[in-house]
């Protein structure tokens, strides 16, 4: 029998409703279940209003839902904005010091008395309402101490003194079941992102900080000796890539990682690596646009932009993976692949993905194989550009005896010295097709189409990225087919012919208002029939998929 609780925690900026939003998802880790956390923030240090949403399952899900069975109120605000989401059976849990409800369900908590009895700090409150939730949730101390204890090194004597008086203050409402399974760690994307790039040999990591990639700054830099990665901060996002691009023609494997706004920047050393023929990975996470848009929130406006980045020819791979594991596996997987062919690679992901909160099955990180090369040797004449039967030359670094390891933005000849006749030009820029043509065919020999589902139905949803997760539950809800290319450019073309085997009815949902997935399927002569777009910042849920296709359906029989 399933098993499943959604659970929302909520209150100003400042007030520590996202630690308590992860110590509840903790909690609940310990005890089997799996997490899904989505994280919801104003670009305010102090004040307005924060939530997580915390979905509890013995199934896995990604994504969130409308109607949660506990709401945690650190302030009215919380109550106010939220009641409408609590279920009719649903219990509140509040701070009785600050919010005066009237609600038959509802359980008041005297947080700011009891961390002044204790003499803790403001902030410690949301301890008391989550100690308090556990109590009515039926956990035992033992398991909520354990967690405590674990989780706060400063200030742990205190926090547990407020915890034990909250958690002997209430009274157990209902009991939670230890599910008997694997516990599973739990990781934002930007974690699991930095995760996979390490395990396939980052070197170096460059940012300048920008809402929602920052993430994988912070958890480089904090794990910089247990990774063994170097992490650099820089002024802006032109450093920020230049300083990365020179660290890969010197040998060492680098990943940059930024926004929409700063990928707009990082665009014209983004041709200068395929001009150069210089291996980078750029995390692009996006976020609400145009220009500044909603900077904590979520969309899926990028992919065109992306597809297009660059002036010229451009030779690079673009994936978008729908959620931490994948993110971890194509983060190392591009890493290697843009070794491999010496090429830019972009792993495009959105706040959706890389801010909240996933079970995490460490397995995925055994498919991550270390970087390979073409290596070049210094016996015969070293050509940086070697126009070889696949497009791909021999790769040596500055400092070898012997090698002149050159890199320029200029079209140039096999040694790297710049040519303008056209002969020439033309026959470099075949060398590079050659190469994407190598691509090409590594792609469709890797798994970039997944189908979910029902595989034989004739209806079928196709969704990318972090839309994946809603949708993939939606198919298997109705029992029709869900399609999810991963990979972008170069387009699996095989692939996503080989998916739509058997589709009278292609349904197409992303999170942008022009649906520039549906371009690009044109493109490849994939026939969409309607589309399910969504563009307020905010990301897609399971019932408002079906609410769209059950209209949709219902029209289509008129």
């Amino acid at each position: 029998m399933s098993i499943e609780y959604s659970i929302l925690v909520g209150g100003a900026a400042g007030m520590g409703s996202r630690r308590a939003g992860l110590l509840i998802a903790e909690l609940f880790s310990s005890l089997g279940y799996y997490v899904f956390i989505y994280d919801d923030y104003q670009s305010l240090i102090r004040g307005g209003h924060s939530f997580s949403n915390i979905r509890i399952s013995t199934s896995k899900k990604l994504s969130s839902c409308s109607k949660i069975d506990f709401l945690i109120a650190l302030d009215k605000r919380t109550w106010t904005e939220h009641q409408s989401e609590l279920k009719k059976e649903g219990t509140l849990i509040y701070n009785s010091d600050r919010i005066d409800i009237s609600k038959r369900q509802a359980v008041g908590i005297p947080a700011q008395t009891i961390v002044q009895d204790m003499g803790g700090k403001k902030i410690m409150e949301n301890i008391a309402l989550v100690s308090g939730f556990a109590k009515i949730l039926g956990i035992e101390w033992k398991t909520l101490k354990e967690l405590l204890s674990k989780e706060f090194n400063k200030f742990r004597n205190i926090n547990l003194q407020i915890a034990k008086k909250s958690f002997g203050r209430n009274k157990s409402l209902t009991k939670i079941k230890r599910i008997k399974k694997k516990r599973f760690p739990l990781l934002t994307g930007n974690q699991a992102i930095a995760q996979g790039a390490v395990k396939a040999g980052l070197s170096l990591y460059f940012a300048y900080p920008m809402t929602p990639a920052t993430g994988i700054l912070h958890y480089l830099a904090g794990r910089s000796k247990d990774f063994k990665t170097k992490t650099i901060q820089l002024e802006n996002e032109l450093a920020v890539i230049s300083a990365a691009l020179g660290s890969a023609y010197t040998g060492a494997p680098s990943m940059v990682g930024t926004s929409g706004g700063g990928f707009a920047l990082m665009t014209e050393s983004l041709s200068l690596a395929c001009q150069a023929e210089i291996p980078l990975v750029i995390v692009n996470s996006q976020r609400s646009a145009p220009a500044s848009g909603v900077p904590t929130y979520t969309a899926q406006g990028d992919l065109s932009f992306c597809l297009a980045a660059g002036h010229g020819d451009i030779v690079k791979f673009l994936v978008a993976p729908g959620d931490a594991e994948e993110s971890c596996y194509w983060a190392g997987r591009l890493l290697s692949l843009s070794w491999e062919y010496q090429t830019p690679s972009i792993l495009l992901v959105d706040k959706q993905i890389s801010e909240s909160t996933f079970s995490f099955d460490k397995k995925v990180l055994e498919k991550i194989k270390p970087i390979k090369y073409l290596k070049g040797n210094v016996r015969n004449k070293y050509m940086r550009y070697q126009d070889t039967k696949n497009g791909i030359s021999h790769l040596l670094f500055p400092g070898k005896r012997g090698a002149v390891v050159k890199a320029t933005g200029y079209e140039h000849n096999e040694t790297g010295i710049t040519i303008e006749d056209e002969l020439s030009a033309q026959k470099m820029q075949d060398k590079r097709i050659r190469k994407y043509k190598e691509m090409e065919k590594v792609i469709e020999k890797m798994q970039a189409v997944k189908v979910y589902g029902n595989k034989k139905s004739s209806r079928a949803i196709l969704a990318w990225g972090s839309t994946k997760g809603p949708a993939k539950e939606v198919a298997e809800d109705l029992n029709i087919k869900m399609i999810q290319p991963l990979v972008l450019q170069p387009f699996p073309v095989k692939q996503i012919k080989e998916a739509m085997k058997g589709v009278k009815n292609l349904v197409l949902i992303e999170g942008n208002a022009l649906g520039q997935l549906g371009s690009v399927l044109a493109g490849q002569g994939v026939k969409v029939d309607t589309k399910i777009l969504k563009y307020n910042s905010r990301p897609f849920i399971t019932e408002e998929i079906k609410r769209a296709l059950g209209k949709i359906w219902k029209n289509e029989k008129k």
